[in-house]
């Protein structure tokens, strides 16, 4: 059964630990942690190499910050029993979090399970930011942004807050994960404003090995990410694992072949966008869907993104890695088509969608997208106002030129010579922003 099917039996049945169940649901852990990583590669290629480490720690600092206070507080404001709009703080500190059974796997699995879909959540949002924003300030904002944005939203889907109990389907994470990161990290990119080179110079990937890199890491990890979202290993692992299998195969086709019609070329970074684009769409429908259904999906879902992709191109707005189109769009086109394509056929547990007959599924999707899009950019706008009325945000521009490598953490991706960089504590100056206090800056390039 799915997870929001699931939940409500969890309360009420006295659950057993199944072993084959709790060994696909260690493996999908596993699988779900792999993706931070996978993400680190996939962002880190398409920045400039003066920039390509700090990306990179952007996702990786997550596996900490984020990983900590999930297990400490937002576990428990995501799943414990609370009301329609929160949970409460009986599993705060983990406190009654242990190897009793939890479904049909130990509770403290199925913690540690959720919690690197949080991770990989916050770290999401730093596409729209990289190349810019300071290292530490950033820190501060996943941590707040778990808090007060992923564990409600994830409650009121998944944790039997309001949308679950209205019957809004998110298998895997369309809206708790997609929409939720796509939406914030579209407020970011504006509040932060462009980078200093935005639209005065070409801004190319210096690696695009490692993008196809990330994307192949990010399709293997999205395995456990949506079959273990079934969170037993029994025919609906199977379903979703499958069409995990075939809507990105849709998606990677009808994206090249946009790419070579309106340009002449197939890119690898445009297949790799449209890999990631496709598991993002099926990532709401994957346990609800026919195989069929799922390429289908794939197919259309290409379409939104692509084009917001390129109509984002030609605007002012920074967002570095579209992360807005691809997983903002993306999440939006899944978690609408889940409404159309949605069968019990497929899933007694689940609700038919528009095609089944039940239209009223697709309107309820809606209200899903539609709520997670207003309080995930009303309240990432806030948190980011809230710190940056304490700290600078975004570097100085000399940072920015030097490299967000060299200046956020004193080292380099690739070192040209023997040591073409040399920051000595005694070298630094300071540059001072009026009403901040001064941020350190190397002193030479």
């Amino acid at each position: 059964m799915p997870l929001p099917a699931l939940l409500p039996l969890l309360q009420d049945a006295a659950p057993t630990v199944v072993p084959a169940d709790t060994a696909w649901m260690l493996v999908s852990t596993a699988l779900v942690l792999l993706m931070t990583p996978a993400l680190a590669f996939f962002y880190g290629g398409l920045v400039r190499s003066k920039n390509a480490l700090n990306t990179m720690m952007m996702s990786f600092v997550a596996l900490g910050a984020v990983g900590i206070v999930w297990a400490l507080v937002a576990y428990s404001l995501a799943f414990a029993e609370g009301n329609a709009w929160i949970g409460g703080l009986a599993n705060v500190g983990l406190a009654g979090v242990g190897l009793e059974a939890k479904g049909t796997i130990p509770h403290l699995l199925f913690m540690a399970y959720q919690g690197t879909f949080a991770i990989i959540t916050a770290a999401l949002i730093s596409g729209a930011v990289v190349e810019r924003m300071r290292f530490g300030p950033y820190v501060a904002f996943i941590v707040l942004w778990t808090l007060l944005v992923y564990a409600p939203v994830a409650h009121w889907v998944w944790g039997g807050g309001w949308l679950m109990t209205k019957g809004v389907l998110d298998f895997a994470g369309g809206t708790v994960v997609h929409i939720n990161a796509g939406v914030s990290a579209l407020v970011a990119a504006i509040a932060l404003g462009s980078r200093k080179d935005y639209g005065r110079q070409a801004i190319l990937p210096h690696s695009v090995p490692f993008v196809l890199l990330g994307a192949g890491l990010l399709w293997f990890g999205w395995f456990g990410f949506n079959g273990g979202s079934a969170l037993a290993a029994g025919e609906l692992a199977s379903l979703a694992f499958v069409n995990t299998f075939l809507a990105p195969m849709a998606t990677l086709v009808v994206w090249v072949l946009l790419d070579y019609f309106r340009t002449g070329h197939a890119t690898a970074v445009g297949g790799a966008t449209g890999i990631v684009v496709g598991l993002v769409a099926i990532t709401p429908a994957a346990g609800f869907i026919s195989p069929l259904h799922a390429i289908l999906l794939g197919a259309i879902a290409t379409f939104p993104s692509y084009y917001a992709i390129a109509y984002r191109a030609r605007t002012r707005l920074d967002d570095s890695l579209d992360v807005f189109a691809g997983h903002g769009v993306g999440g939006v086109t899944g978690a609408l088509l889940t409404g159309v394509f949605a069968s019990k056929a497929w899933n007694g547990a689940g609700n038919d969608g528009l095609l089944a007959g039940n239209a009223g599924q697709l309107g309820l999707q809606a209200i899903g997208v539609a709520t997670s899009v207003v309080y995930a950019g009303v309240m990432t706008f806030a948190i980011l106002k809230l710190l940056g009325a304490v700290t600078a945000l975004k570097a100085l521009p000399r940072s920015e030129g030097l490299g967000m490598d060299v200046t956020q953490h004193g080292e380099e991706a690739y070192g040209s010579g023997e040591g073409s960089i040399l920051v000595l504590p005694a070298e630094l100056a300071t540059e001072t922003v009026p009403g901040r206090a001064a941020i350190p800056q190397p002193a030479s390039r």
